[in-house]
């Protein structure tokens, strides 16, 4: 019997033989795989990331590897170091396609960046041409191999910043995107990503500069070219207004469904009063490490900052890091921050296991302790809150003064980013909800104020002294505690600005008592924007006056069509639905592609 089993074991053990060296698969393995619906390249989170990036010393530097789309199925998963499901934490390798089998490829999220960015690619290709090679199902047939150079015009900007031009003759049907270019420059790149109809490439040269766009001497950053922070520092900041606002139209042709005739042009971009130091928050991070560098450094490393640690921001078109002492468009306290902050990391650097980020804010100093009433605040504060001192820890209390108000806020949680242009901002929102209502009679006029989305209470403090009660909403148990502390720190009355917590399925039955009439409604939410369910309240609402500011004009847009289309569906007995009155840009964020945009809604 023994016999037996040892002759059947010999013959297992050789039928396994014969299938890896002839490259017949193997039999599945317990250990989850990798979903390639999944994406596969994560970007760095503002956390401490639990997992680094593996060294990848014998896959050669990162900088040098082919850069896939996320949902690229050639796009292969490193496991992280960790035991997986007890086989090791080995990385499971893509088995080969099957000969004459589509690749499946993900379509971009609704709103999201890369779907801007389609939006744009299909505007420069024109429909005819996208249609084309959608029916013969070669949209994803790139006529550029990695590392290519080409020689390119640029014939406009995308929304997200970056330069398309179309691929050299015969391959006018295929855009390449690059960074740092303007519209009319001959440039040279070199493609290190294909997509849906375009391709990634980086920016080698400006072959032909546009002189009446492009001013080098407006760089104030070294870094400006590399670092992924900035696009546009190049530019005349009455350029980056133009452009951002050229942004908001688009956004609404592309994402709101509404015919050109309900949407109204797009007033002249709000600019920032502050085009550098203007950032209040910055968040650089490095990683730790990597195996190989430990394995060398013996017993005794070298003093000084090792070859390995770089501290700053993501470069451009790449997953690595960009050594940055400093940031332009950073306050000075911050600036004045990083140096100690970068020196003490250097000291510790073999001490860290993984990769890190960083959380630096600037905070109005504030010695002295608050009484619980909020007696004589103001008069206790005047002296001291002008000082400024940069905060680290993201569980402190952060403080900043908007105006003649002060706020504080937990050091993790969101405020804008800008503070020079947050009265500006303020003061838009108030007028655009009194301007139409200017020779209306005393019982007509605003009288409520629904601030949504209220977070810390920037909206609802500031224009407190306008309305006779205001009432703040969050979902979020801890703003709505920092929202309340900040409404007594400016000795508002009690009783007239009040924060509550809405449920989301009924989150206005909290101001049911609330004149419709005499109501204005500000929302301001996340870059996702708001769902349905949001909207169908908000009509069912039935203020007077919305007021719309988002941090996502294309989400905006979206949410905008979907009032619009629905209003029909609300309208009461009167006979009002909404209309989009006006629409405007702000800009929060010089030297970046990125703008603001204010949407005032009015029910007639």
């Amino acid at each position: 019997m023994n016999a037996i089993l040892l002759r059947n074991s010999f013959r297992t053990i050789k039928v396994s033989i014969r299938r890896f060296t002839t490259g017949k698969p193997r039999a599945a393995t317990s250990w989850p795989r990798q979903s390639y619906n999944e994406p596969l390249i994560s970007r760095m989170s503002a956390q401490v990331r639990s997992h680094p990036p593996s060294d990848g010393e014998d896959a050669g530097p990162v900088e040098k590897r082919p850069r896939m789309d996320a949902d690229d199925p050639e796009v292969i998963a490193r496991s992280p170091s960790t035991s997986h499901g007890g086989q090791g934490g080995r990385a499971e390798r893509k088995k080969p396609a099957r000969k004459g089998k589509k690749q499946k490829h993900l379509l971009p999220e609704p709103c999201s960046s890369d779907d801007v960015l389609w939006h744009d690619v299909k505007s420069l290709l024109g429909e005819e041409k996208v249609d084309c090679r959608i029916m013969e199902g070669t949209e994803w047939d790139a006529p550029f191999d990695f590392k290519d150079e080409l020689e390119v015009m640029v014939s406009k900007l995308s929304s997200n910043g970056n330069a398309l031009a179309l691929g050299p003759e015969p391959h006018s049907s295929w855009v390449i995107v690059a960074p740092f270019a303007l519209p009319g420059e001959t440039i040279r790149v070199r493609v290190y990503r294909q997509s849906r109809l375009h391709s990634f490439a980086d920016l080698l040269n400006v072959v032909t500069p546009n002189p009446e766009l492009r001013d080098q001497s407006r760089i104030k950053c070294k870094y400006f070219g590399k670092c992924s922070g900035c696009q546009y520092q190049m530019l005349s900041y009455e350029d980056q207004l133009d452009i951002k606002r050229n942004v908001v139209i688009k956004a609404y042709q592309n994402f709101s469904d509404l015919p050109e005739s309900v949407v109204p042009a797009a007033l002249p971009t709000i600019g920032s009063p502050k085009q550098y130091h203007y950032r209040t928050k910055i968040t650089p991070h490095f990683e730790a490490a990597p195996r190989k560098a430990r394995l060398e450094k013996g017993e005794n490393p070298n003093s000084g900052k090792p070859d390995w640690l770089k501290i700053g921001f993501n470069e451009i078109g790449k997953r690595t890091v960009l050594d940055i002492e400093e940031c332009p468009i950073a306050t000075p306290v911050l600036n004045e921050a990083l140096g100690p902050i970068r020196e003490d990391i250097v000291n510790k650097a073999w001490s860290y296991k993984k990769g890190v980020s960083l959380l630096l804010r600037d905070s109005v100093d504030n010695p002295i302790s608050i009484e619980q009433d909020g007696s004589s605040t103001m008069d206790a504060l005047s002296s001291e809150l002008e000082k400024h001192v940069c905060i680290t820890d993201p569980k402190a209390t952060i403080r900043e003064k908007v105006g003649d108000k002060y706020f504080e806020f937990p050091g993790h949680a969101f405020f804008q980013n800008n503070n020079s242009v947050l009265i500006p901002l303020t003061d838009y929102v108030k007028d655009a909800i009194f301007q139409a209502s200017p020779d209306l009679p005393q019982d007509q006029q605003p009288t409520h104020l629904v601030d949504a989305y209220c977070g810390s209470g920037l909206f609802s403090i500031v224009l407190s002294p306008h309305f006779t009660t205001v009432a703040g909403i969050e979902i979020s148990a801890d703003s709505i505690k920092f929202a309340t502390h900040n409404a007594r720190l400016n000795d508002i009355p009690e009783g007239k600005c009040t924060f509550r917590s809405g449920d989301a399925a009924d989150i206005f039955s909290v101001v049911s008592d609330f004149p419709r009439e005499q109501t204005a409604l500000i929302i301001d939410p996340p870059r996702k924007g708001c769902d349905e369910a949001f909207i169908e309240q908000l009509l069912a609402f039935r203020c007077k006056t919305v007021v719309y500011v988002s941090c996502n004009v294309h989400t905006q847009a979206r949410d905008v069509g979907m009032i619009l289309k629905l209003t029909n569906k609300f309208k009461g007995e009167d006979g009002k639905g909404y209309v989009l009155e006006s629409l405007r840009g702000f800009d929060l964020f010089p030297q970046t592609a990125h703008v603001e945009s204010v949407a005032v809604l009015r029910l007639v």
